[in-house]
């Protein structure tokens, strides 16, 4: 990320929008004189909370990028993604689930996959879950997901499963990452996903009516589950759908 650019980029949005520094820096909760640094593209020390809320504030997006080794960050991050979509597919099966991995469907030229999609026979309730080792910008996932649960009866039905109600599921890694970035747009990731936690873990095991929740998950192990070994990793598990009729 190039400090300097950053700094003029925000500056230029606020200019543009006509607002005042201190005015933005009151409504990122910041002091104007860290408005100002940032601003100004001095950002070594700066935490990158500051840099997001001081975007945010200004209806703008940070996008920052990691690059390492060639396509070695990608194949560590899959390992990861894998690791705890794992977790994810054990939690629900433990809870009467049954589970596909990467449910790929192309709906009215609609396109895309679903990391896991589940399905509750006894009360015919299909869950759409989205797995994210690194929390994204949250406009472009929540319009991802919405689509995914608007088409969720329709991609299950495909599957065999009679769907009568969708409900959906944010999973993300536990750890001080994933909460400060979740944390500093927690409006739109608290209206988007209400549900949280003990309440989630709840509705898991007796569904009931629709939900749209968000739960923290360790991808090495939950609640006492080991991750698999790299020599057993799998690719997609899925069981062979019941026969619901109604």
């Amino acid at each position: 990320m190039d400090p300097i650019r950053f700094g003029r980029s925000l500056r230029a949005i606020r200019m543009r929008r006509g607002l005042r520094q201190v005015d933005v820096a009151a409504a990122a909760r910041l002091s104007r004189s860290q408005a100002a640094r940032i601003e100004r593209g001095e950002l070594k020390g700066v935490p990158v909370d500051d840099l997001l809320a001081l975007a945010a504030a200004l209806g703008a997006e940070v996008d920052l990028s990691v690059r390492w080794h060639g396509e070695g960050l990608d194949r560590l991050l899959d390992a990861r993604h894998a690791a705890l979509v794992e977790v994810v597919v054990r939690l629900l099966e433990r809870n009467g689930w049954a589970c596909v991995v990467e449910a790929s469907f192309s709906i009215y030229g609609e396109r895309g996959s679903v990391d896991v999609l589940a399905f509750h026979a006894g009360t015919g309730t299909i869950l759409v879950v989205e797995v994210k080792t690194v929390v994204p910008d949250a406009q472009s996932l929540l319009a991802a997901h919405d689509r995914k649960l608007r088409l969720a009866l329709r991609i299950a039905a495909e599957r065999g499963w009679a769907g009568r109600g969708a409900a959906r599921l944010l999973i993300a890694p536990e750890g001080t990452t994933a909460r400060r970035r979740i944390a500093a747009l927690e409006q739109s990731f608290l209206a988007a996903y209400p549900a949280r936690g003990v309440a989630v873990r709840r509705w898991l095991r007796a569904p009931s009516g629709p939900m749209s929740g968000l739960l923290f998950l360790p991808d090495s192990q939950v609640d006492g589950v080991g991750r698999r070994r790299s020599a057993r990793k799998r690719v997609i598990r899925s069981r062979p759908p019941p026969n619901i009729t109604g």
